[in-house]
């Protein structure tokens, strides 16, 4: 049995996915990108606005299933150009602390609506 996660503190899905599925104790979190939710505009001034948004946008759909960073134990990265990992990879380690996921890091050719970063999870509830 699954559970479909939704909240309005992410932004709604661009396409027939949801923000996240709960199966079981684990949660799977799609991937997240830099729109703001309370505008639906994207917030891409720099890679780190535009990394925290993703960020903070995985989190609120983390809290809506009642799950924290901490919970996450498997995200995937996916960048638009490699050149800007490692100041992608020091916003995460913000975020993340001491509890580093399981992850892999990608650069493809291009993401949804032309951003620069897209984060998604695997995360385990309590």
């Amino acid at each position: 049995m699954s559970e479909i996660i939704n909240t309005s503190f992410a932004p709604a899905p661009i396409g027939p996915y949801s923000q996240a599925v709960k199966a079981g104790n684990t949660l799977y979190c799609s991937g997240q990108i830099a729109l703001d939710p309370s505008t639906g505009e994207l917030r891409m001034d720099t890679i780190e606005v535009e990394t925290r948004q993703v960020l903070e946008n995985l989190k609120a759909v983390l809290n809506a299933a009642g799950a924290n960073m901490q919970h996450v134990v498997k995200c995937s990265i996916f960048l638009s150009d490699m050149n800007q990992f490692a100041t992608v990879n020091a916003i995460y380690a913000e975020y993340f602390g001491a509890s580093c996921p399981a992850r892999e890091t990608v650069e493809v050719a291009c993401l949804p609506k032309n951003v620069n970063v897209e984060i998604s999870a695997i995360a385990f509830l309590d």
